[in-house]
């Protein structure tokens, strides 16, 4: 069991999907283990976006993604980091397959909806830059024993 990154961008925020993005998540079955909405800004956005700083449309991703504040969230599942990247679909959400959320929200690589962390060693980085410890709560909802068999909750 893992913990992943959710990052739902002001492109969802601002056309409403947030609820229909977090409904999906919940109904594959992953447990929302911290959530918050949060007004990114430049020094978390550089940190972040560290391997892009130099890229040319850096300041139009900076610009995007301070648009409005953003939800982050706390997904906490078997093969957490796998199941949200695959819910998410291709970057780019002209290339992503429809039924992901980017191929069902999105037509832009850059107005793409939702970042997910790449790996796990990722979201435990990127966890700790946009939670607290006090943020992220363990718990076990009632229903995960019907959502896992025993061998998987490991």
């Amino acid at each position: 069991m893992e913990t992943t990154l959710v990052i739902l961008k002001p492109s969802a925020v601002l056309h409403g999907y947030v609820g229909q993005i977090v409904q999906r998540f919940q109904q594959k079955g992953l447990v929302i283990r911290g959530m918050k909405m949060m007004q990114l800004g430049e020094p978390i956005l550089r940190e972040h976006y560290a391997h892009l700083t130099d890229r040319p449309f850096f300041p139009d991703l900076l610009k995007s993604m301070m648009a409005s504040p953003v939800i982050v969230m706390a997904l906490w599942g078997n093969d957490a980091v796998n199941v949200v990247r695959m819910m998410t679909g291709a970057t780019n959400g002209r290339k992503a397959q429809p039924g992901t959320i980017r191929g069902d929200f999105s037509v832009s690589g850059q107005e793409n909806i939702v970042h997910a962390s790449d790996s796990a060693d990722n979201a435990e980085i990127e966890l700790k830059r946009f939670f607290s410890p006090d943020e992220i709560f363990d718990y076990q909802p009632s229903w995960l024993k019907y959502t896992y068999e025993p061998a998987e909750m490991k």
